[in-house]
């Protein structure tokens, strides 16, 4: 009894930062958003552009053809370890000529817990993004999607083809090219569409 007690005891003063013995090798610094963005800027300079401070969130974009080199400097680099990919999106900008569909990247650092959000800007006419499946396993159908969904074409994939829609879609339905429903309309019974 008197045994458990102290082991107790113990445990309770090693978890003191007080008392608990001073780890000088092990101590790490947290990595901040100014940090990322001094590493990005030292390696790509003027080339990553648009930093912003989103909802939390640390924004950049980059040109499209330098995608996989700025994630590939992300994950290889030490003090950054960005090597979890949590999301591949797009989002389609009708009114930006040139610049009309963006991949969006969410990428993760496990260890420090921290996320960014990395966005390239492509034409509708060319919609031409290198994938980045050899990077990121997870990328392979999340571009399938975006492909399914936006149009992206992801050089470079090793199955790029339609994963939710129908092959013989013509068209891809999140683009806003198509018009809102006519909110006039009395052909409909609201109640038979939850509204």
């Amino acid at each position: 009894m008197v045994s458990a007690t102290k082991n107790s005891w113990k445990a309770t003063e090693s978890n003191n930062p007080e008392t608990r013995p001073a780890k000088s090798q092990s101590i790490k610094m947290s990595l901040t958003y100014d940090h990322i963005k001094s590493k990005l800027t030292e390696k790509f300079s003027d080339q990553v552009t648009n930093f912003e401070e989103l909802y939390g969130m640390l924004s950049f974009e980059a040109p499209k053809e330098m995608n996989l080199k700025v994630m590939q400097f992300l994950f290889d680099e030490p003090d950054l370890n960005f090597r979890f990919l949590t999301d591949l999106t797009s989002v389609h900008y009708p009114d930006n000529a040139g610049r009309e569909l963006a991949v969006v990247y969410h990428l993760h650092n496990l260890v420090d817990n921290v996320r960014v959000r990395f966005k390239v800007f492509t034409d509708i006419n060319s919609p031409d993004v290198f994938t980045a499946a050899n990077l990121f396993s997870a990328a392979n159908w999340m571009e399938r999607e975006t492909y399914d969904f936006y149009g992206i074409n992801f050089i470079g994939h090793p199955n790029l083809k339609r994963i939710l829609n129908v092959d013989e879609m013509d068209y891809f339905p999140m683009r806003k090219e198509f018009p809102l429903e006519d909110q006039t309309r009395i052909d409909k019974d609201d109640d038979m569409f939850g509204r």
